[in-house]
């Protein structure tokens, strides 16, 4: 079924990552369409209540056939707003969300009976084609954020109306818990223009993109960019995530050697990380690390409490102590650091060499004997002379 009401839509669109594909190849976008529906409650008052429904844009020609017949199908059909070229090189699955408000303009001027009252427009069936024209597009390119401590970071917004905005109203809101702060906001009508870190030029060319200060750890929160071209509106939230990888280190070096019997601590330390979610394991491969074994965890490793820095972020330290035997002797051992900031864990190793006791036993015990015979040689040829001397001292003068 087509139904050609003449309507409008405005459209949210997100793109997380660019893809590789043009929009000609694929003609056809899965979005939600948010649905508005007005009741009236027991004191007689309109209250709206939004339902997101399965819909999808088509871009083709009036009286197209839907490529999938069992959603809501908006057909495109020709706009001043061409939000293909937003959206190039960006429809890749999983890649690009789409939100779809619509609104009714009313054709003629004078509307039939029965279709004045905004309340009483049909309801758009689940399996229904529209004709459509496009009035506004919002999109971003950043719909969430993750970055480092003391970076700068721009958040992505941009619009497009189809006709003159003469009255556009651009505005940033952060919200932190239970906080809400204004960043920013410009009103063309008034052209009274509050906070910092959007370009007016910009604003002139449908961008309105936020440049964020150096980075703390304060400025994680959601982002809001609001776009009002009255009566049309629309907004993205963008969650800024601060995230500081780790920095890992080991109090040995590469090598340890120790003697049979001989003990060691060791420690692994991360610091520098931001958030606090951080894991530190300790593993040890057996010698040859062949046949197949897995690395052993090791359930011996005592860890210190989380440190919190000036800077915001944190330190631990995973340590253990080694009771060195010889079979351990070639092992190696590693210590493995896990971090939401971190793609893969970082590892830092070392080898542990263990030899005999009874051989340094003897290299020690021939050192001391060495050493004593030594002394002895040194006195037996001391000790005459030494006497001699005394001798010597002893004669008189005449």
């Amino acid at each position: 079924m087509s139904l050609n009401v003449n309507i409008v839509l405005c459209l949210f669109i997100c793109a997380e990552v660019p893809g590789i594909l043009s929009f000609e190849q694929v003609p056809w976008l899965p979005c939600q369409l948010v649905d508005e529906r007005v009741k009236f409650n027991d004191e007689g008052h309109a209250e709206t209540q939004y339902q997101h429904r399965d819909a999808g844009l088509q871009f083709g020609h009036p009286g197209d056939s839907a490529l999938n017949p069992n959603t809501i199908t908006f057909l495109v059909t020709g706009s001043k707003v061409d939000m293909r070229k937003y959206i190039e090189g960006a429809v890749v699955e999983h890649q690009v969300q789409c939100e779809i408000r619509s609104f009714l303009r009313h054709t003629p001027a004078t509307p039939t009976p029965g279709q004045a009252d905004y309340r009483n427009w049909a309801a758009i069936a689940d399996r229904e084609t529209l004709t459509t024209s496009t009035v506004m597009v919002v999109l971003t390119r950043s719909p969430t954020v993750r970055v480092g401590l003391l970076k700068q970071q721009s958040l992505h917004c941009q619009f497009d109306v189809d006709h003159k905005a003469a009255d556009l109203t651009v505005e940033w809101r952060f919200q932190r818990h239970s906080e809400h702060t204004t960043l920013f906001s410009h009103s063309s009508r008034s052209g009274q223009t509050q906070g910092g870190g959007v370009a007016l030029k910009g604003i002139g060319r449908g961008d309105a993109s936020l440049m964020l200060p150096l980075t703390k750890q304060s400025s994680e929160g959601t982002y809001v960019c609001f776009v009002s071209v009255a009566p049309l509106f629309g907004r993205h939230d963008i969650a800024l995530h601060i995230l500081e990888p780790p920095r890992v280190s080991l109090n040995v070096e590469s090598t340890i050697s120790l003697v049979d019997r001989g003990e060691q601590k060791v420690v692994c330390e991360a610091g520098g990380y931001y958030p606090l979610d951080v894991e530190i394991e300790w593993f040890r491969e057996p010698s040859g690390g062949g046949g197949g074994l897995l690395p052993e965890k090791l359930d011996t490793v005592l860890y210190s409490s989380h440190r919190h820095h000036r800077d915001g972020t944190y330190s631990l330290s995973a340590f253990f102590l080694i009771h060195a035997s010889l079979h351990d002797s070639g092992s190696k051992y590693f210590c493995r650091v896990s971090h939401s900031s971190l793609r893969m864990p970082i590892r830092k190793s070392f080898t542990l060499i263990v030899t005999e006791f009874g051989s340094w036993n003897f290299v020690l015990w021939w050192l001391i004997f060495g050493f004593i015979l030594v002394m002895v040689a040194t006195l037996c040829v001391m000790l005459p002379r030494l006497s001699s001397a005394r001798k010597a001292n002893k004669r008189k003068p005449y």
